[in-house]
């Protein structure tokens, strides 16, 4: 069963760009972890702060494997630091759901 992780981002709507950054950094590091990314979504219409990742993994067994390999990543060492640096994410929240129908 694979499940879908969702990662709601509060954003600094003036670090729009650092956020997006952050993002792009993360659509190769994650698939190279051993995620299958769906995307990441920053505002375009409404809302200037809410933003999203989404991505699929196997099941939470295999999440964790993938958060540790995530970690000792260069590039996602790199972009745990420059989001630690330039605090352009407020508040992140993540969820995983499963698929019940198509």
């Amino acid at each position: 069963m694979m499940i879908t992780c969702f990662i709601r981002y509060q954003i600094d709507p003036f670090k729009r760009a650092a956020f997006e950054r952050y993002s792009k950094a993360w659509g190769e590091a994650i698939p190279r972890c051993g995620g299958d990314l769906i995307g990441y979504f920053a505002p375009h219409e409404g809302s200037v702060t809410t933003a999203y990742g989404v991505y699929n993994i196997e099941n939470l067994a295999a999440y964790e494997a993938y958060r540790a390999r995530l970690a000792a990543d260069e590039q996602g060492r790199e972009n745990y630091a420059f989001a630690e640096r330039e605090r352009f994410i407020l508040k992140e929240d993540r969820i995983f759901l499963k698929l019940c129908s198509t």
